[in-house]
């Protein structure tokens, strides 16, 4: 069965990539005469000629030398003044081959030349021009109303492409200005090291320029790197005024952060008094370097958000309580907990499951967490275990590793599925099926297991392993009793970049799971409207059978007209 959230969020990467690979169009005020003169351009009419007696026979005038009626010159004697050329019998002045006047390149018009890139040469796809049309106000304002990370696999790696692309900036992006914008989204995100590389130019921070300086001071401090960090960030508060106003108040608890990290915790509070006196709204941040100041440790319950310059703050007042920490930590904070080695192995793991579950994190990230936990368990243990587990997130860390090292089918694939099944209670389950892509690679399409067919098309999806799909689909067609997996053929063919033509030749098998009430309205009203952005025939009874439909209660549409634009 088709899942609801699963179609959008291929098709929609689909339709990104392929709306920025998108047809370059040439410039059609370009005239390609003018680089010419007015002379030149208004030509007179040739001075009529006088009469001249017709040509020869074609068969008279191109005779190879010394055959036909033209006599052949004596040896070593040249031609007379006037006399006809070779092989060219009764043409008028052609006294020979003649060479090829010099053509003037001038002349012709045209204009020659490097052309301007059209794509970007980082492998992202998306055009050289792509913020064309757009200031950096405009940029920051676009970004302001996005909620980051995009909760969609899709959408966040079209997202990540989109703001990491090595394009031509926005106008008015002087003095680093587009750098800061990318540095931050991409810090919102979770991306450390690509926020990292935005405000460093080959490895070095700008010199002279105190916002790159303070946002990267942010993420040395918040990757553990408090040395080099405070160093970025000597003088501070005394420019702060300089700083755009999300910098400033965070200016404070990096300042009280350094002087608590150099042995003097009493700055920490000098730093809280300041921030109170500027009337700073972080209430975190003051209530963090009060704990140092004091040295009494301070819980994070009841907090709206840690950030993670917050969780190293707190670190330095005697820690935080995990659980508290990951419930309310932010993307950039759980995805450094999940990559710091000194932590805990059992919070990195949590972390490393919050992150990835908000897209903060590659699920190949996650799996390596997974494989850097205890010893393999049996399968038998591990799913006798299942109902009543302790850990929850162990748990699932064992039943990957027991999955990969399971060599026979039948076990393999019933660990597989007790495995997806509780990463889709945990919220990770497209997660999940891309982490188990190289394991299910492992398995023969085989009717033995046959029940297990549609977990297979799930999981090469997810990997974007199309031909590996398609396999699947037809074993399920081949067990007894199953109607097949025809359905999914459907959306192989909507994903394959591959298929140019006849992208809507499976949609047969899903237009009569339509008519026969199969399919939920909101997932009818999701799959007609991304067939049509695809500019896919949608077929009538599909489009009936939504329209019959109750309109989604959730979710968002937009507004009429957009799609088609």
């Amino acid at each position: 069965m088709l899942k609801s959230n699963f179609l959008p969020a291929l098709c929609l990467s689909l339709a990104g990539v392929l709306a920025a690979a998108g047809p370059v169009h040439a410039d059609d005020g370009w005239n390609p005469f003018g680089q010419l003169d007015a002379p030149q351009r208004k030509k007179t009419p040739p001075a009529a000629k006088p009469a001249e007696p017709p040509l020869a026979a074609m068969d008279d005038r191109l005779q190879p030398p010394g055959t036909g009626n033209v006599a052949m010159p004596p040896a070593g004697s040249a031609p007379e003044q006037g006399a006809p050329g070779y092989g060219y019998k009764g043409v008028p002045g052609a006294d020979g081959p003649q060479p090829a006047p010099a053509v003037d390149e001038r002349s012709r018009g045209v204009e020659r030349g490097e052309l301007a890139p059209a794509i970007a040469s980082d492998g992202s796809g998306l055009p050289y021009d792509l913020w064309r049309g757009l200031d950096v106000a405009g940029v920051e304002g676009a970004i302001a109303k996005l909620d980051i990370p995009p909760r969609s696999p899709a959408i966040h790696n079209l997202w990540r492409r989109l703001i990491t692309a090595n394009v031509t900036p926005p106008d008015g992006a002087g003095d680093s200005r587009f750098d800061m914008v990318r540095s931050e989204a991409l810090y919102r995100t979770g991306l450390i090291e690509e926020a990292a590389k935005a405000v460093a130019k080959d490895g070095a921070v700008p010199s002279g320029n105190l916002a790159l300086a303070a946002l990267a001071a942010r993420i040395e401090i918040g990757l553990g790197h408090t040395d080099k960090g405070c160093e970025l960030a000597k003088g501070y508060v005394a420019r702060k005024n300089e700083l755009p106003k999300p910098l400033q108040s965070e200016a404070f608890l990096i300042t009280g952060l350094c002087a608590a990290a150099n042995g003097n915790p009493s700055g920490a509070g000098l730093a809280a008094e300041l921030a109170r006196e500027e009337k700073s709204t972080d209430a975190v941040a003051i209530a963090a370097l009060d704990a140092i100041a004091a040295g009494q440790k301070t819980p994070a319950k009841g907090l709206k958000s840690l950030s993670l310059l917050h969780y190293r703050a707190f670190a330095l007042a005697g820690g935080v309580d995990a659980k508290d920490a990951l419930a309310h930590g932010e993307p950039a904070f759980l995805a450094a907990l999940a990559a710091d080695k000194s932590a805990e192995p059992a919070l990195q793991l949590m972390a490393g499951e919050a992150a990835a579950r908000i897209n903060a994190l590659p699920p190949t990230v996650l799996a390596d967490l997974y494989r850097a936990t205890g010893a393999v368990a049996q399968p038998e243990v591990l799913l006798a275990a299942n109902a009543a587990k302790p850990d929850p997130t162990a748990h699932r860390a064992a039943l990957f590793k027991a999955a990969e090292a399971e060599r026979t089918p039948l076990k393999k694939v019933r660990v597989m599925r007790a495995l997806l099944d509780d990463a889709k209670r945990a919220g990770l389950y497209l997660q999940m099926l891309e982490m188990l892509a190289k394991t299910a690679d492992t398995l023969q399409p085989v009717p033995e297991i046959g029940w297990f067919a549609e977990t297979g098309v799930e999981i090469a999806l997810a990997a974007g392993h199309l031909d590996r799909a398609r396999q699947w689909t037809t074993l399920g067609g081949a067990v007894p009793g199953d109607n097949g997996l025809r359905h999914w053929q459907a959306l192989i063919d909507i994903a394959d970049p591959g298929l140019k033509t006849d992208r809507g030749r499976s949609l047969a098998s899903v237009e009569d799971l339509a008519v026969r009430g199969r399919l939920p309205g909101d997932l009818l009203h999701r799959l007609a409207t991304v067939l049509d952005a695809n500019d896919t025939n949608v077929p009538i009874p599909l489009w009936e059978a939504a329209s019959r439909a109750p309109q989604p209660a959730g979710g968002f549409l937009p507004e009429t007209g957009v799609l088609s634009e």
